[in-house]
């Protein structure tokens, strides 16, 4: 392709230059023709040919140098744009530039001129950018007096080093937004702490961090710390001053109780009992040292309230009455100052004590109330009349009592369980009445079994001294409940037969023996119930004792010996055992009990015997 366009530049070149030797032989003759019009003599023609010749010679030869000059220029300018490349390059860490094969000087030149320009430009703006760059790494390092980003500024930095330090940057002005939000809500926290204490910066630290302008602050992280440091130590002082604020207001609003206080005057001190600045801590100091002053004229009447107090606290904690009686101040009369001292640190003990078991204290709390509940019910279960209310109340009781039963040991155990753990965790013991928790519940179930005991052998003798009394005096007659107790009734108008022999129905002529159903007449005779007097209204004998007659004493007597093993003349012995339960009544301590009881009796009563020996017979 080169050789094809040479050709024609070639063509064009003899072109041109024949066409200048045509245009100089024109001139040539044109001069000719002007110098024979004119008349010059030959030898003049001549040296003014001659003349025209060194001129265009000069011209050409001008010409050629001005070329030349071209030339040389141009391949000085390609020396240096290859030089200038070269360092280029290198300076921007780039690969070396390639020439195009078989380019002539002029385009070669060009191309190597524009390549600087632009490599030129590159350098430039990387120069600038890190300028720019190093100029806000200096403003970020002030800011959080930090060194500068070591980097050659001499040197052209690669793409490489200027996105490094970008990110660099980059991470410089996360960490001063990060610094300047916690130095902003620091400080906020710090004035508010200063106005909470009514404290003005009396530091140069402190009064650059309130007072001077937040941008000029230095977010060093040692002014960062000593910034938290600060902040720590007003919090301290703040919770000091709340802490003193609060013990003041206790003891203030405790004065007031035991010094009965009014509410007007109470209301009129409001304002102080929120609030910890200087000036109501000033307010609260002033007024506990007005009611001290108070109290030690009030010495008698304030420790009175303190010991109803520190009684409080004893049932509380469940003290014994040895416990009770070792803090021997409590029954002194020498009402003084240093009887209140005592009293106020005895009160102040036994507080911090119940304080620290409270988790225990109601615990055993609600397991004494649970048993008093549970004694409640199992002393209404004793008691006969019960069954005789209505609405369902006796199922209501069993049920919550069965439930008390069951809820009572799962309470222990968790108790138990709880005392261990924090027994374990104190290194000390838990007592209660100077007992330890479980011994104490031990005790109660032990008291409570020996008490039903007692209690069911106190009705069995009550029993049997009645059924001797019965047996020596004779029945009494007893009036009916309201509601009978089911079984078999004996009618009111009618005599019975039995083995051939009549007998009265009077209630008042029976004695219940041991069997449940059998009956032994009195050997007195009393007119039976059906020989009453109808229309007279029956009347309910109340039983008197009187001394007995000798005959009936004897009558008695000779009872007495018959049921104490004589032989009966119906052919059978009777003997009373000495535990037999004798009434329903007696032993019915629940209402599954009365149940049974009173299926029993039924059951006897269907095949009771008549002592043949105590009939009495109805006048015919």
């Amino acid at each position: 392709m080169p050789g094809n366009r040479a050709a024609p530049a070639a063509v064009s070149g003899e072109a041109i230059a024949a066409e200048s030797v045509a245009c100089l032989n024109s001139a040539l003759a044109r001069l000719r023709d002007i110098w024979e019009e004119i008349g010059i003599p030959e030898d003049q023609r001549l040296q003014r040919t001659d003349a025209v010749k060194r001129h265009v010679n000069l011209l050409l030869t001008r010409m050629i140098e001005e070329e030349e000059n071209l030339k040389q220029r141009l391949l000085k300018s390609i020396d240096v744009c290859r030089k200038e490349l070269n360092t280029l390059c290198m300076e921007l860490q780039l690969p070396p530039f390639e020439e195009e094969e078989e380019s002539t000087i002029l385009q070669l030149e060009k191309d190597l001129r524009t390549r600087v320009e632009v490599m030129l430009k590159q350098k430039k703006e990387r120069m600038h950018e890190l300028k720019l760059l190093k100029e806000r790494d200096q403003d970020l390092c002030d800011i959080l007096c930090t060194s500068p980003y070591h980097i050659d500024g001499a040197c052209v930095p690669s793409l490489q080093e200027l996105d490094q330090f970008r990110r660099h940057l980059a991470g410089l002005s996360a960490e001063k937004e990060h610094r300047e939000a916690e130095f902003k809500s620091t400080k906020k926290q710090i004035i508010l702490c200063m106005e909470e204490l009514d404290r003005l910066p009396d530091t140069s630290f402190e009064r650059d961090v309130v007072c001077e302008d937040e941008e000029a602050f230095c977010l060093s992280k040692e002014n960062l710390t000593a910034l938290q440091e600060l902040l720590i130590q007003l919090e301290e002082q703040k919770m000091k001053n709340q802490v003193l604020c609060e013990e003041l207001r206790s003891k203030i609003t405790e004065l007031w109780e035991r010094l009965q206080i009014s509410e007007e005057e109470r209301d009129a001190f409001a304002e102080y009992m929120t609030g910890s600045k200087g000036k109501t801590i000033k307010a609260l100091q002033e007024e506990f040292d007005r009611l001290q002053e108070l109290k030690l004229q009030n010495i008698k009447r304030i420790v009175e309230a303190i010991r109803l107090e520190i009684s409080s606290y004893w049932d509380k904690c469940f003290y014994s009455a040895a416990q009770r009686q070792a803090f021997v101040p409590f029954s002194s009369e020498d009402y003084n100052e240093d009887l209140l001292c005592i009293h106020d640190a005895e009160i102040s003990r036994i507080k911090q004590y119940y304080e620290s078991h409270k988790e225990m204290f109601d615990g055993v709390q609600k397991w004494e109330e649970n048993w008093r509940l549970f004694l409640e019910f199992d002393k209404k279960a004793t008691d006969p009349n019960r069954f005789t209310n209505r609405g369902g109340n006796l199922l209501k009781e069993e049920k919550q009592r069965a439930k008390l039963q069951k809820m009572l040991p799962k309470l222990e155990e968790e108790l138990k369980t709880s005392i261990i753990a924090w027994e374990q965790e104190q290194g000390q013991e838990f007592f209660v009445n100077e007992k330890k928790f479980m011994d104490y519940v031990a005790e109660q179930w032990e008291t409570f079994h020996q008490d039903k005991e007692r209690e069911k052998q106190e009705r069995l003798m009550k029993k049997n001294r009645q059924l001797e009394e019965e047996m020596y005096y004779g029945s009494a007659p007893k009036t009916p409940n309201k509601r009978r107790v089911p079984g078999p009734s004996t009618p009111s108008s009618k005599c019975r037969k039995l083995n051939g022999t009549s007998i009265s129905s009077s209630s008042n002529s029976t004695l219940r023996s041991a069997f449940s159903g059998t009956m032994c007449h009195s050997p007195v005779s009393r007119p039976p119930v059906c020989g009453g007097k109808p229309g007279l209204p029956s009347r309910t004998p109340t039983r008197v004792f009187k001394t007995p007659q000798p005959k009936r004493l004897e009558k008695n007597k000779e009872n007495m010996s018959q049921l104490n093993g004589t032989a009966m003349s119906g052919g059978c012995y009777l003997t009373i055992p000495a535990q037999r339960n004798i009434s329903v009544n007696s032993v019915a301590s629940t209402y599954s009990e009365f149940a049974r009881e009173l299926s029993k009796a039924t059951r006897s009563n269907i095949n009771t015997n008549v002592l043949n020996s105590t009939i009495t017979h109805p006048p015919s």
